[in-house]
Formats: C-alpha cells, structure tokens, sequence
C-alpha cells in the first residue's frame, strides 16, 4: 500500500503522531466520504423523493445513487438494499421481524464468537416466544466448529445469524459450510458483516445469505449508518416493517394502512441522506483503491503485526494464516469467500488483522492507558463480546485493529509500548 495513503484521510493532518489501531471499533473516514456530505449540506440540502424542486431532485437522486453504489459494493440489486443505522438496528429489526414466526418448539443458531448485538436480541426476544438459542463451539484453533455446528443445526432450526468476522478473535466464519447446512433445514440465513465489509470483497450472491448487514463507521464511512441487504422476496413476503410513518406509507386512511414498495416500506422518516450519500462515496473509495492493494497490504501487516506481538504477548485468536497472493489468486478472491472452507488454521484465509492479547499480570486497561501516552490507539475490554472471553477465563483483552492506513511503523510503535508496559509493571 502506498504511503501517501494517509493522506486521503483527513484526521491525520489534524494528529500527525496519531498510531490509529482501533479500526474494528471504527474506522476514521476518507475525503472522499466528508467531501460527498459536505457537498451535500453545503450545495443542495434538501429531503428526498418528495419534493418537486431542483434541489430536492437532485437529493434524491444522490441519495438512490448511493444505494446503487451499495448494492454493487455487495453484488446486490438495487432494490435489496435497505439504509439504518447500522447493524444493531439492522439485527434487531430481523429479530423483532422474524421471531413472531416461532415457538418453543423451534431453535435459532449463533455461534460462540458472537457480538452482543447478535446476540442480546435473540435473548430478551427468545423470552418471549421460548425458543431455544443454540452456539457453535470454537476449535482449539479459535475456528468455527463445523462439526458442532451439524450437531446443532436440524430440522427444528428457522434461524443461522453469525459473524462473517470476529470483532475479538479476527476469525473469518466458515460461510459457505454454515449456510449450506442452513439451507438444508430451510432456515434463514442472517451473516453479520460488520468487520469484514472494509477488509473481505462480499458478493451476496455468491454467498447466498438472505440477510446482510454492515455498518459505515467501519468502511471508512460515516456513523449513523448502516446496510440492511435482504432477498427481495424475502423482504417483500417474510419481512414486516419495524417502524411506520411517513414514506413507508402507500395508501392512509383514518381506519388502516398500506405499505409503500420495497425498500421504502423500511425506511420511515426522514432518512439519513448525508450518511447514505457518504457511505455511498465510502464504498466507492475502497472499490477505486482495489481489492488486490487492501488485501495484500493487510495481509502482510497482520503477518509482520503477530510475529512481533507474539514475542510479548498471549494472542487470544488463530496464530497468523494468510499465504502470499498472487495476482490470479486474488482475482478470485470474492469466489474463495463464499465457496471454500475457512474452518481450520491450515487454510490460508483463516483471519484477518483483529488481534486481541493478553499480557499476564496487567489488565488491558493498564495497556491501553500506556499505548495512550505514546498517542497509539487501540481497544481494552470485553469488546462487546463477554461472553466470548468468559468462555476462555479472561477480564478483558487488549485489541489491535488494522485498517489500510497503518504500517511497519505503526506496529513497531505499538511492540514499543508493549516493552513499555512490561517494564513498568516489572517494576511495580
């Protein structure tokens, strides 16, 4: 990756002894993303698909260009892509959507690495209707177990929801393994895409999932919005609107109502049109840059970040198993996401630069505060994932994140606060 890549990001001109490692929680947003919603504000604010002047015309039109720059991002149509704000919106919508259709007879399917936004959902509605949630174990090798999953997977499942990546472990879940057995049983398939959409090519068909969700701030986006991606038949027969008031409408009387066409029915209100406008440019970006440059770059740097981090720390996630790519191989990339088999550590796209540590003695928070002082960000905590770290006995980790913009340097600087830290608490 180029060096001058930091300079298509503009917080860096503000913080130039900045080390940002904490792009799982959010990535910091391009030019191109600030300069579509500055435009925006700026040159025709206005709302969408109701106003019969030019400005309004011309809002509209920006805004269903950035739903075609989404649904191209994804390799969706159009009409299959739904704006919120974000994944847990997004996750919760399908829950309250979809649990009305089971019993205490039924069963939905997460896995163990779950975010708690796919996870909490389930929980307080599954008290409602009593059906069981079910988790896939992980391997030793912190990967999906496909053989717990055949176990746990029947006739009585209606629902597989679960993270393409792991927001703690990096892990990349065995998608097409996962749905197969999903569709097996004819259970809707929900893949929460969250850390992968600025880090793996997703094509939706390939997958065959029949629900998608991402979110903005973490595809060097803005925050506030987010993708749901469903298949339009399921959206236009399976799928009840979450919220009702103006545009979703088709037809009002003072006795009921009618809904609008899909994608309107989901979107009530005012939408988010600078978020959908910036997100829109935000894909762009990354499909301009190339699938090639992000997945080499990142690879190498999540290689070169492990060998250094492991001579201090614990890595709480698989040990590094990316190849070197070549051209063809990469080419393919979006065919090897939704068809080969991610289930254990000699496959060679096993993870991405999600590495979450531990070192003994000192609690992450001590380790972040440390990485602070030398203006190197990364995460400390459960990462809304406690349970995971539950499961394996530990307070909390501390998080890297890689995103297009970090480094060698970066990851030197970060082991060099490491030995810091070692050598505070080795005195105390």
């Amino acid at each position: 990756m180029s060096n001058n890549i930091k300079t298509k990001f503009p917080i860096f001109k503000h913080q130039t002894n900045l080390v940002y490692l904490d792009n799982a929680a959010t990535t910091q947003i391009c030019a191109l993303s600030l300069d579509a919603m500055n435009e925006y504000y700026l040159s025709y604010r206005a709302n969408v698909h109701r106003g019969l002047y030019d400005i309004s015309e011309k809002a509209t039109s920006a805004y269903e260009n950035a739903r075609a720059a989404m649904a191209k991002f994804i390799n969706a149509d159009k009409d299959e892509i739904i704006f919120n704000s974000g994944v847990t919106f997004g996750i919760n919508e399908l829950a309250y959507s979809l649990s009305p259709r089971l019993t205490h007879r039924d069963n939905i399917v997460l896995t163990r690495m779950e975010h708690h936004a796919n996870l909490v959902p389930w929980q307080v509605i599954a008290k409602h209707y009593g059906f069981e949630i079910r988790f896939i174990e992980l391997t030793k090798d912190f990967q999906i177990d496909i053989e717990s999953a055949k176990k746990l997977i029947n006739k009585n499942t209606k629902i597989v929801s679960f993270a393409l990546v792991s927001n703690v472990l990096g892990t990349i879940a065995p998608v097409a393994e996962l749905i197969k057995l999903a569709k097996a049983v004819r259970a809707t398939t929900i893949v929460d895409a969250a850390q992968a959409a600025a880090h793996l090519p997703i094509d939706v068909k390939k997958i065959g999932c029949d629900f998608l969700v991402f979110s903005g701030h973490k595809m060097y986006g803005p925050s506030g919005i987010g993708i749901l991606y469903g298949k339009k038949k399921l959206l236009e027969e399976f799928i009840e609107p979450f919220f009702y008031g103006g545009e979703m409408i088709g037809e009002v009387s003072y006795d009921k109502a009618t809904w609008n066409e899909v994608p309107a029915r989901f979107e009530a209100g005012t939408p988010n049109i600078a978020g959908a406008i910036g997100l829109g440019a935000a894909a762009k970006f990354i499909m301009d840059l190339g699938w090639d440059k992000i997945l080499k770059h990142e690879a190498s740097l999540t290689k070169y970040a492990i060998e250094k981090l492991a001579l201090f720390v614990k890595i709480f996630g698989p040990n590094y198993c990316h190849s070197e790519r070549s051209e063809e191989s990469l080419a393919h990339w979006p065919s090897l996401v939704s068809q080969r088999s991610f289930a254990t550590a000699q496959d060679d796209n096993c993870r991405i630069g999600v590495i979450s540590f531990s070192l003994p003695g000192i609690h992450p928070h001590d380790i972040a505060e440390i990485f602070n002082r030398d203006h190197i960000a990364i995460r400390a905590g459960y990462h809304c994932a406690e349970p995971l770290h539950k499961l394996y006995n530990l307070p909390g980790s501390a998080r890297i994140s890689i995103g297009i913009y970090n480094s060698e340097a970066d990851i030197d600087r970060a082991v060099a606060a490491l030995k810091k830290a070692t050598d505070i608490f080795s005195i105390i």
